[in-house]
């Protein structure tokens, strides 16, 4: 028993310190362990800081700061799907290379999804800062809120690149097997965000207060100095990715590949962002106390599903190098066994969120309204966790695959086909309330679950050549 312990602790040891690695041999659960404890502790750190955030902005004792970052985030994940989109055709290609233990095509195709990313992020960068107030308008804002942050969304889109690269490189990072080095990364940029949040926004000594533009602030300074990071390990590092003069030429072959890959990607995010702008948009019309509410449930809610997102990255990164290996087999039973695994770990924090949304959203501070619709958002969006798990490790295991496409057709189906018109029916129609857009976002996830499961059974994904 002493011996297994002392494997146990080895083997986390292991994973916490992190290395390029090959996982198309060996054991699959040692696989899905080492690939997924660092990504489980980088996206847990993801979602502390998510929480964090709007629990220092919550005790400015405003709602029209804590609504400013309910819409703006819902605008963001514009920028969020496109940084995840290409950084999942970035991990596929590079995972799918070095499973075929070709590691110059892995660097060039990594530095190729690089230019993508700044390419992109300077042009949202420039148009959202332009344009800030006119994106909150947009999504129903009042003067009072524009008023308020109008500042915090200029910073978090003229910020982006830094998002977008945080996402995309660590995304490298896991394709090459070491998720550990993408944890540390994450760490960094949302560690100092988490301590200068408390600073920027309230002020310390001779540094002002911004109140919640001060947040944004914490979040571009955060991000960047882990981008910094990144770049370090990817220059100077020893890992299997070290870009060098040979790997800084521009391929548009290979672009025009992972434009092709990351476009599929890009597009589940989209249109699962667009989907959330326009229940964000229904929300609104009950009020700021409503808006407060979901944002922070919202928060707490991606506290548990980010974790678990990071199981899902580990079975993407298997698919991809397993099937770059050609052991399809092997690339199947890994994603069964991540979803089984992901499914018991959400399936006990939907019990816990059920049970203790009162205790749990109690710790922010707002009014007794805002928390009521906190906690009704907790505990009905949190029904659904067990089929969540499937849903989200075999999404994520298609795009390992290279096989973008079929996710996108799904998200388009599920989320504007299903949730946007079922949310306006219960909650409007059915005078549901915000009930109603927590039910719609409950019941579509789970469809979409039963639609993966379906689907990823048939196999075709196996064929899939990048």
């Amino acid at each position: 028993m002493l011996q297994k312990i002392k494997s146990l602790f080895a083997l986390l040891n292991t994973a916490i310190l992190g290395k390029d690695e090959n996982f198309t041999t060996g054991s699959i659960d040692r696989a899905i362990f080492l690939l997924s404890v660092p990504m489980i502790l980088e996206m847990a750190m993801e979602a502390l800081f998510a929480v964090v955030d709007v629990f220092f902005v919550s005790n400015l004792g405003d709602n029209n700061a804590v609504a400013t970052i309910g819409l703006t985030e819902s605008v963001i994940m514009l920028v969020y799907s496109v940084a995840i989109g290409v950084s999942m055709g970035a991990t596929a290609m590079v995972a799918r290379r070095v499973g075929e233990k070709n590691i110059d095509a892995a660097k060039i195709a990594a530095m190729q999804s690089i230019y993508i990313a700044v390419a992109i992020s300077v042009v949202l960068g420039i148009t959202g800062f332009m344009y800030a107030s006119d994106i909150l308008k947009m999504m129903g804002a009042t003067d009072a809120i524009i008023a308020t942050g109008v500042n915090y969304t200029r910073w978090m889109f003229g910020g982006n690149i830094s998002i977008m690269l945080l996402f995309l490189i660590n995304g490298i990072f896991r394709g090459a097997g070491n998720a550990s080095l993408a944890m540390r990364s994450l760490w960094l940029a949302n560690g100092l965000n988490i301590v200068l949040d408390p600073i920027l926004i309230f002020g310390w000594g001779p540094i002002p207060s911004f109140g919640v533009e001060g947040a944004a602030i914490a979040t571009t300074i955060g991000r960047s100095t882990g981008v910094l990071y990144q770049i370090y390990h990817l220059t100077r590092g020893d890992g299997l990715i070290k870009l060098n003069t040979k790997s800084l030429i521009v391929d548009w072959k290979i672009i025009w590949r992972l434009i092709k890959v990351s476009a599929g990607g890009t597009g589940q995010f989209l249109i699962a962002s667009a989907s959330w702008i326009f229940l964000v948009r229904i929300i609104s019309t009950f009020g700021s106390a409503a808006l407060a509410g979901y944002t922070i449930g919202i928060r707490v809610i991606v506290f548990a599903i980010l974790p678990a997102w990071g199981m899902s990255n580990a079975a993407a990164t298997l698919v991809g190098q397993n099937l770059g290996a050609n052991q399809p087999d092997r690339a199947e039973k890994s994603v069964w066994r991540s979803a089984f695994l992901t499914m018991l770990f959400l399936g006990f924090v939907s019990i816990v969120f059920f049970l203790g949304a009162d205790i749990i959203l109690g710790f922010f501070k707002t009014d007794e309204d805002s928390l009521f619709y906190g906690v009704q958002c907790l505990r009905i969006v949190s029904i659904g966790y067990i089929f969540y798990a499937y849903g989200m490790v075999l999404g994520q295991s298609f795009n390992g695959a290279g096989d973008t496409r079929t996710p996108t057709i799904l998200n388009l189906f599920a989320f504007w086909m299903l949730q946007i018109p079922l949310a306006y029916f219960l909650s409007i129609q059915l005078e549901m309330g915000p009930a109603g857009v927590f039910s719609a976002i409950a019941i579509s996830e789970s469809i979409l679950a039963i639609a993966c499961i379906i689907i990823f059974k048939r196999g075709k994904w196996k064929t899939t050549v990048i």
